[in-house]
């Protein structure tokens, strides 16, 4: 068993406690935050201690770390506290889940979350601080920069590259052969058939209320 600490106490930080208890060799010990937010002794029945001093009482000599963090600020929030835990000499593992299907040789970066169901075809590039959550299709050849959050059912197609900093939302579609700018948002539902500037947002068509009330309708 490798112990880790979990930087977090949030809905994430409690998910990443339960995947790495039930699915991998890896020991959560404790969780950290800022002092400043730090509100409570424990969570998950462990330790809470704050950031500052984590070292102290979780040496990096003998823990490694884990920042269970969301897309706060575009995923800026994450990766200064992933930079913060390297700098403190951390080692940040990556969770990948036993259900996932991980065709690619390895090529998953440190701090990376991939939950149940994605689908990682081969010759696929996934950088630092990657989040996937459930039921992704990664095709081929396709590369995944630093620090980016994927949500679920999303399909990237063979050869795109998606740069730093992105978030891409549930259901979004991307052709083959492009390139998703870094910082950019796109949102759920969207389909993206051509490469996107640097901060762009790409927001999905959304569903509007019909005239008709449910009453009116057959059958149901």
């Amino acid at each position: 068993m490798k112990q880790i600490v979990i930087f977090g106490t949030g809905d994430i930080a409690e998910l990443a406690w339960y995947y790495f208890t039930n699915d991998s060799d890896h020991e959560v010990v404790a969780f950290t935050v800022d002092a400043e937010f730090r509100d409570t002794d424990s969570f998950c029945g462990l330790p809470v201690v704050d950031f500052e001093t984590v070292a102290d009482s979780y040496p990096p000599a003998g823990h490694g770390m884990f920042i269970a963090l969301a897309y706060s600020g575009l995923n800026q929030l994450r990766r200064d506290k992933f930079e913060a835990a390297l700098a403190m000499g951390y080692d940040l593992p990556s969770y990948v889940s036993s259900h996932a299907t991980v065709l690619n040789e390895g090529r998953i970066g440190r701090n990376c979350f991939i939950l149940e169901d994605n689908t990682i075809q081969p010759f696929v590039t996934i950088g630092d601080n990657v989040t996937l959550w459930s039921g992704n299709h990664i095709g081929h050849h396709s590369k995944i920069r630093d620090h980016c959050f994927l949500a679920s059912h999303i399909v990237v197609s063979g050869g795109v590259t998606i740069e730093e900093m992105c978030f891409v939302g549930v259901n979004v579609t991307l052709r083959d052969h492009i390139t998703i700018g870094s910082q950019s948002v796109l949102g759920a539902g969207a389909l993206i058939l051509g490469d996107v500037d640097p901060k762009g947002v790409y927001m999905g068509p959304a569903t509007e209320r019909s005239r008709v009330p449910s009453t009116r309708l057959r059958g149901i």
